[in-house]
């Protein structure tokens, strides 16, 4: 990592020519391959919902100038951008051709109704670009933020930063949740570190501390607009804050609300609660069963639960699925008759309890006590009887083991 004050002083030279570089090896282009979108999502004979093609340097909306790819997923591309007018970095989220009415009507209904917004991601702005075949792709100007949480980076954080994490998080969801809102899709990718301010750097200062945007060109029949893939940036680990903020509301919905079109969605398996895999309704308990899964991946140092086999690892952890559930997992071809069977307990060298002792065995029995409390409530079947965040904020065993650490 070069020395911030030699990145700053090179600001003063602000050279806004430099747009990156194109990969020139194989071993470019498979980093590129492993990296960015499927070249699918910009073929219209493959997709409606077409990405919408961008180059560095690209400037948007008069005002956005692109200078650099922090990520995609399925359904948006995100950049990192320069705000010519308000002089700052944002993020912008260009959605697929079609997608996005749902998400920004979301991120209005927060900013009226949720009162401490300071641990979410909301939106500064939005606007459209048109695109192919007079379809419009929707943009969410956002504050750029540090990246999201994953197990390698957990790994190497100190637990005083992992349950200040934890902290945080649950006071954001516990915001949303008070306004009659839930995420529907919590999971360490939706959880963001804060980022040292680099507002006041050229693009050729910023590129020395976050790495030139390695690209190519998109060729794909019949592109109405040039495009390059880049590889998404790697912050590193000094720019990173201890400050986390809870985003993507793209999946989220207003308990109670009438008429709105919900998109379908759930978290991906192994943050998702087990009543919601049997076709239960979206509800603040499933965000609650999610956030725990964050929480233990936070306390442990990795999720959980797999990602492959996700219910029977549930069930070898905690225990039989309710009875009455049986016959409404969703798709009932792969659930399992002994998932239901109450006389099958998990043996005490795999239960909740060995699972804590051996993924942290520095630990005291108190503190193994106080997790295991946390997470056994957490972690209850009957979404009825798990804690909301704000009872899990003021548990005594919450409360004592934050205290160990914060």
């Amino acid at each position: 990592m070069p020395d911030m004050a030699t990145i700053h002083q090179s600001s003063k030279n602000n050279d806004t020519a430099d747009l990156g570089y194109f990969a020139s090896t194989e071993v470019e282009d498979d980093e590129l391959e492993e990296n960015v979108e499927d070249w699918s999502r910009y073929y219209k004979k493959k997709t409606s919902r077409l990405f919408y093609p961008i180059c560095v340097g690209d400037v948007l909306d008069k005002r956005y100038c692109i200078e650099h790819k922090l990520g995609h997923g399925g359904f948006a591309t995100v950049w990192l951008a320069y705000d010519i007018q308000n002089k700052q970095n944002v993020a912008l989220k260009i959605l697929a051709a079609g997608e996005g009415e749902h998400e920004i009507q979301m991120h209005e209904e927060i900013l009226q109704s949720v009162q401490d917004t300071s641990r979410l991601v909301t939106c500064l702005a939005t606007f459209s670009l048109p695109g192919d075949n007079n379809c419009n792709h929707q943009v969410l100007v956002l504050p750029w933020r540090g990246g999201c949480l994953d197990d390698l980076r957990i790994k190497k954080m100190s637990m005083t930063a992992r349950m200040s994490a934890a902290k945080q998080l649950l006071e954001a969801l516990e915001s949303l949740h008070k306004a009659g809102i839930v995420h529907r899709d919590l999971k360490d990718g939706n959880c963001f570190w804060g980022v040292v301010p680099l507002d006041d750097l050229s693009r050729r200062a910023k590129y020395q501390a976050l790495g030139r945007p390695l690209k190519q060109v998109i060729w794909v029949e019949e592109l109405w607009k040039p495009g390059e893939f880049v590889r998404p940036l790697a912050i590193p680990d000094d720019l990173r804050t201890d400050t986390f903020y809870l985003g993507d509301f793209g999946l989220a919905m207003k308990l109670g609300s009438s008429g709105a079109v919900i998109p379908d969605g759930r978290p991906p398996m192994q943050f998702c609660s087990p009543d919601r895999l049997h076709n239960k309704g979206p509800s603040i308990a499933c965000d609650m069963w999610s956030y725990m899964c964050i929480f233990a991946e936070l306390y442990l140092g990795h999720p959980i639960f797999s990602s492959f086999g996700t219910t029977h690892n549930m069930v070898g952890l905690l225990g039989p699925l309710p009875e009455e559930w049986k016959g409404d997992y969703l798709p009932p071809e792969n659930s399992l008759d002994l998932w239901y069977d109450q006389d099958k307990k998990p043996s005490p060298s795999v239960n909740l309890h060995a699972r804590i002792a051996r993924a942290r065995p520095d630990i005291d029995p108190i503190e193994r006590d106080l997790v295991y409390s946390v997470m056994a409530r957490g972690f209850n079947y009957s979404p009825e009887k798990r804690l909301t965040a704000t009872q899990l904020l003021q548990d005594p065993s919450f409360k004592a083991l934050l205290d160990r650490y914060c």
